[in-house]
């Protein structure tokens, strides 16, 4: 599917509940604000608050429903931080209608046989530990919507583990696993996971991976948004199990 000619309904999200994790900048930020003008209420996660109470500011300015920020550290959460999430959102929301997983960090590009393990478990911790939790701790407040859409974030070294990307190839490859277990193992017609690759993307973690390169050969986070929608919308409602191209 070509998503740069996807052209989403403006009320696509109307009255939809969407986390979203690494919300403070880049694809995060971008599917943010978009979701939020697409008459969703966004529940803002990420390590930074500043920055989620900027987003938050922008979204109010904006007329979009009012958001809610959510910092949690996801590579240090216990399981009673889970539950005090989970609680918090039970209490302020009933229900959850969607999660876009899209917090992530780097790691060290370099070989296995160098890579510094404690890099190692960190991301690991983050790209996909937290992500397997947070979807399983939140599960009851999926069940409670009408249709609820899990999206998780993989990449190019999802799909092929390629040289000096160490725990971020693993991790990645690993997180298609579990879009894929979720899928074919849930018992709840109301809720489907998917995958979503970006492809390459003018983010700061982008220009972390290739210092040489020109972001301004790379599409916008803002540019990949139909796809992030798509999957996010009841236009997906037959993709369970999927794994997307947002610039395919």
């Amino acid at each position: 599917m070509n998503f740069s000619e996807y052209q989403p309904r403006p009320d696509l999200l109307k009255d939809k509940i969407i986390l979203i994790t690494g919300a403070g900048d880049g694809i995060g930020r971008a599917a943010a604000l978009s979701y939020a003008l697409h008459g969703a209420t966004v529940v803002l996660h990420g390590r930074t608050l500043n920055k989620l109470e900027v987003i938050y500011d922008e979204i109010e300015g904006l007329g979009a429903p009012q958001p809610a920020i959510l910092p949690l550290q996801l590579s240090t959460a216990s399981p009673h931080d889970y539950e005090v999430l989970l609680a918090t959102l039970e209490k302020q929301f009933g229900r959850l209608d969607g999660i876009l997983h899209n917090a992530g960090i780097l790691g060290e590009r370099t070989e296995l046989a160098n890579y510094p393990v404690d890099v190692w478990d960190d991301v690991l911790a983050v790209n996909l530990r937290a992500p397997f939790v947070l979807t399983q701790a939140l599960m009851p407040l999926l069940q409670k919507s009408e249709q609820a859409s899990v999206v998780f974030t993989s990449s190019g070294v999802g799909r092929e583990a390629r040289a000096k990307w160490g725990a971020y190839s693993v991790a990645k490859i690993a997180i298609e696993a579990v879009s894929t277990l979720f899928a074919t193992e849930n018992e709840y017609p109301n809720i489907r996971f998917n995958c979503i690759n970006p492809g390459a993307t003018r983010t700061a973690m982008r220009a972390q991976a290739y210092p040489q390169e020109d972001p301004k050969t790379l599409a916008t986070p803002e540019l990949i948004m139909p796809a992030y929608l798509y999957l996010m919308g009841e236009d997906s409602l037959s993709l369970n199990g999927a794994s997307i191209d947002a610039q395919a």
